[in-house]
């Protein structure tokens, strides 16, 4: 007697005994995809995944970190816009947490963009998640009335006279100032936010000429950073990066305007290496294991 075939549709996915959160995966839809030559498909947010290139950029602990500290702190966004969404990490990972949410993402790169479009079906994203192709400081791309309650941004780190590109075009526009700093970012999202919108954002802070970089952004774009966060990747070393939060000045009262406050290091790994306990509660907040 024939043994009946099991229906993976209605079976309760579960990734190391971990049952994973969020909506179960139309998994018949996630079947029809698959990573092609040079591809990856990797694990990113839930049961969301997303494709990415072997040799090309990939996304990081900073992408993730951007989209959990911007949801965190504007956790009723209703629309939602990703500026220089590469390949929508930030913006994907965003959407997992706020599921009610509609996107916007620009993305100029065009093998970044196809890549996206794959991941945003996969994940059964596109009746709320639209994906542009342009330079975001284009109105043609952008229009100048479109507003948005949280933008996220994670703006190339380097001037392009600033160390070595890399050996891929991909890696060369997501890391360096090919079209825009991270004040054209702050410039942009200040112009699209609604009334009382948040810009959230990663930036590199090992270096006094790089961490003045977000202030000077947040002032010449008429916007505050309210909150901003160091994030250590190892105990006992130095930050690399901040995760910021800005408002429009508009928005906030006049005690507030240039005050920030900052608040204690995120730790990534203990001295030994290990997952950091505070690291693993951000990491269940995106829907992964709490124990590594």
């Amino acid at each position: 007697m024939a043994r009946k075939k099991r229906d993976i549709r209605h079976v309760e996915p579960t990734f190391k005994g971990w049952a994973v959160p969020g909506p179960l995966p139309d998994v018949a839809r996630m079947m029809a995809f698959e990573a092609g030559e040079g591809e990856s498909l990797d694990a990113l947010s839930g049961h969301f995944r997303i494709f990415q290139l072997k040799k090309g950029h990939r996304f990081s602990t900073d992408d993730v970190l951007t989209a959990w500290y911007g949801t965190s702190w504007c956790p009723s966004a209703g629309t939602v816009l990703d500026l220089g969404s590469g390949i929508g990490s930030v913006g994907m990972t965003a959407a997992w947490r706020l599921r009610g949410a509609r996107f916007v993402t620009v993305e100029a790169q065009q093998e970044s963009v196809a890549l996206a479009r794959r991941s945003a079906a996969y994940n059964g994203l596109e009746d709320r998640y639209e994906i542009r192709q342009g330079d975001f400081r284009d109105p043609e791309v952008l229009a100048e009335d479109e507003r948005f309650d949280l933008v996220l941004g994670s703006p190339p780190y380097w001037p392009l006279s600033d160390g070595t590109q890399g050996d891929h075009p991909q890696k060369v526009a997501c890391r360096f100032e090919v079209r825009g700093s991270v004040a054209d970012y702050a410039e942009v999202a200040a112009a699209h936010l609604n009334p009382g919108g948040v810009f959230a954002c990663v930036f590199p802070v090992d270096r006094p000429q790089q961490k003045v970089r977000p202030w000077e952004a947040a002032d010449n774009a008429d916007m505050t950073i309210v909150r901003w966060r160091p994030v250590i990747f190892r105990e006992g070393n130095p930050p690399l990066v901040g995760l910021f939060v800005m408002m429009r000045n508009a928005d906030l009262p006049e005690t507030v305007r240039g005050q920030t406050w900052e608040e204690p290091p995120l730790m990534i790994r203990d001295a030994d290496g290990e997952v950091h306990p505070e690291y693993r509660a951000v990491k269940m907040s995106f829907g992964f294991a709490p124990l590594g």
